[in-house]
């Protein structure tokens, strides 16, 4: 490879001499000096945000600005008014008028990351953007221009979301002019142990920590893993070894139990579904609440302990007051408070939950643990979105369909 290539992959971070991924970076470079549309597809976590970059960076257009929009991240209902730009009085909260990121990166370079995650109504504008660079503000008539390079990306099967009516064709065509294509981990095997090698001595100066080493079966151990989180999860494990482990010569026995398997579906996450997704936010909600729960059982235990001796804690984070309970309610409450240990076991995560179909429902503790966050970050969406591990689009969705916006 040229000079100028090994210079790319340095800028970027790009660790790897997989053929694949050295011919998505070639056309990376290649289609930066036209001004075509590109849609970067690949799963998960394997460094799809890189190519935008390098793509605007070689580009004519390096010197205008560059914008990053995580499509999935923003509610349906602000999508337009943050693509396109409001006016003053447009809705409620639209104190003054705001140029759009179409608007800001005129001359520029716009990444559409998740863009198969746009609502139906934003495809029908961001297609009139690409195909005559003319869009409108939201509470607008007027039609303005604005020349921006777009570049997209996504790690779900476009095609299923076409079949099922979900994207418009036509934006597919007009997005995927020139189709960089990025492999999984998994199928670039020789390049993990390169990027094992990088993270490990990120980590080591980050934590100022010896360096961690592999055993040779370590090794084998780790080409072998399916990486079903990619390069992400890849580090996100390198730093937990770096933190966790005392013994900087890392073996394979130790090494497996950071290497948690796959769902049962081993699907990988480019066709995944949009039950799959349901399922994994149902299940990781699920744990998060199972042990919160599990820490106001125990707070409620101390508290009726000293409420029995005649005491009070000086804090508790579940205070009786905020809880009224009848009085039959409260003997229950004590009564499971003042059992012995061994009857309140600890939370056990298993790779599958089964709930009976009663009050306790998955959609109650899902609803249940939605409420709380909110509770603790005083309704900030955001803030609650973070706490749960999901999108803010998600949480949009889930208030909605638990009618949490009437409460």
């Amino acid at each position: 490879m040229s000079a100028n290539f090994d210079a790319i992959k340095r800028r970027y971070n790009i660790i790897g001499f997989d053929p694949a991924l050295e011919r998505a970076i070639d056309i990376a470079v290649q289609v930066a000096a036209t001004d075509l549309s590109v849609l970067v597809v690949g799963e998960s976590g394997v460094g799809k945000e890189n190519f935008p970059k390098i793509i605007h960076d070689n580009s004519s257009r390096k010197q205008g600005k560059y914008i990053a929009v995580n499509c999935g991240a923003i509610p349906e209902g602000t999508i337009d008014s943050e693509l396109f730009g409001h006016e003053k009085g447009a809705f409620t909260g639209a104190v003054e008028g705001r140029k759009g990121y179409f608007e800001d990166a005129d001359g520029g370079t716009i990444f559409l990351d998740e863009v198969a995650d746009l609502p139906l109504a934003t495809q029908v504008r961001l297609l009139r953007v690409l195909e005559n660079g003319e869009f409108i503000r939201v509470g607008s008539s007027k039609v303005q221009r604005t020349n921006v390079r777009v570049v997209a990306a996504t790690n779900v099967n476009i095609a299923d979301r076409i079949a099922k009516g979900k994207f418009r064709e036509d934006l597919y065509y007009r997005l995927s002019s020139v189709v960089i294509h990025l492999p999984a981990l998994r199928e670039r095997r020789e390049d993990i142990y390169p990027l094992f090698v990088k993270f490990a001595s990120d980590f080591s100066a980050k934590y100022h920590c010896p360096m961690l080493t592999l055993t040779d079966d370590a090794v084998e151990e780790l080409k072998n893993y399916r990486w079903p989180g990619n390069i992400r999860q890849l580090k996100n494990v390198t730093e937990q070894i770096s933190i966790l482990e005392k013994n900087r010569t890392v073996d394979a026995a130790a090494l497996k139990p950071y290497l948690v398997s796959p769902s049962s579906t081993n699907l990988p996450a480019l066709v995944r579904t949009e039950a799959d997704s349901n399922e994994s936010f149902q299940r990781e909600i699920l744990f998060k609440f199972i042990a919160e729960l599990q820490r106001e059982i125990s707070e409620l235990k101390t508290v009726v302990n000293h409420l029995a001796n005649g005491t009070m804690p000086e804090t508790h984070s579940v205070p009786l007051k905020e809880y009224p309970l009848e009085d039959n309610e409260l003997d229950y409450q004590i009564t499971r408070a003042t059992v012995p240990d061994k009857s309140i076991p600890e939370p056990h995560y298993e790779e599958s939950i089964i709930i009976e179909d009663n009050d306790l429902s998955l959609g109650t503790l899902n609803k249940a643990a939605i409420i709380k966050a909110l509770e603790r970050h005083n309704n900030n969406r955001k803030l609650a979105a973070e706490e749960l591990k999901i999108s803010e689009r998600t949480l949009y969705r889930k208030i909605k369909e638990y009618k949490l916006n009437d409460k």
